[in-house]
């Protein structure tokens, strides 16, 4: 196992991989949107290596089936379980507690003008924002908490939850398993060895309409929301 003794390991996905496994990948997915204070953990990339790992990880913790196709998609419906409650948490933390988020003052770990951009969000785009969010970093994280403070209908709540979560589950999970075997069998290229430059592009990809938005687009107006009422 490797040595891993750098806080910059806390933003690489194989730390995680390599010294919890299985259940800290879960705990991962969930404490993203279940516990709100998981923004900064590496939700997309996660996936993708742990996709790369797939049977590794299910040999390690329940011993393999023998069936590449069946390992994989046992991590990526247990991840996507994680994904959907984690979710419904969150959600739930909004109906009950949400609204007092709008006057608690930032901390390290808590940025109030985040609640704002998910509330934008959501906003602009309705129900199908929760399944939209989840493609996106930072935002999935409080999408759901604002879907609680507007009092979104449950049941469509736990619907777009769902959707959102198997693909995002799924898709990641299986790119980041069948392109690794894909460029083994047909460029002779291990991911495995090339890891730093995947997170690197996928941090890009995922964060690029964020990037795109706070360099180009205009710039938010959040006062507008300090004396509303979410009651």
């Amino acid at each position: 196992m490797e040595d891993f003794n750098s806080w910059k390991d806390l933003l690489n996905p194989e730390f995680y991989i390599k010294m919890g496994g299985f259940w800290l990948i879960l705990f991962i997915v969930f404490a993203e949107t279940g516990l709100f204070v998981g923004f900064f953990l590496p939700g997309d990339s996660l996936l993708f290596v742990s996709g790369i790992y797939a049977v590794e990880i299910i040999k390690e913790t329940f011993g393999s089936t023998g069936n590449d196709f069946l390992d994989t998609t046992i991590l990526a419906t247990s991840v996507s379980l994680a994904a959907i409650i984690g979710n419904e948490v969150g959600y739930y933390f909004g109906v009950k507690t949400g609204p007092t988020l709008y006057k608690k003052q930032d901390t390290m770990l808590f940025k109030k003008k985040y609640l704002y951009q998910a509330h934008n969000f959501f906003e602009k785009h309705g129900a199908l924002a929760i399944i939209m969010a989840r493609f996106l970093p930072v935002v999935r994280t409080f999408t759901p908490i604002v879907a609680g403070i507007v009092k979104m209908d449950k049941k469509e709540f736990l619907r777009d939850n769902i959707i959102g979560a198997v693909l995002w589950s799924f898709l990641l999970i299986f790119a980041g398993h069948y392109l690794d075997k894909l460029f083994i069998e047909q460029f002779g290229i291990d991911l495995k060895k090339k890891l730093e430059l995947i997170i690197l592009v996928i941090v890009l990809v995922t964060t690029l309409p964020v990037i795109i938005k706070f360099l180009f687009g205009k710039k938010e107006d959040f006062s507008k929301y300090e004396d509303q009422d979410f009651e």
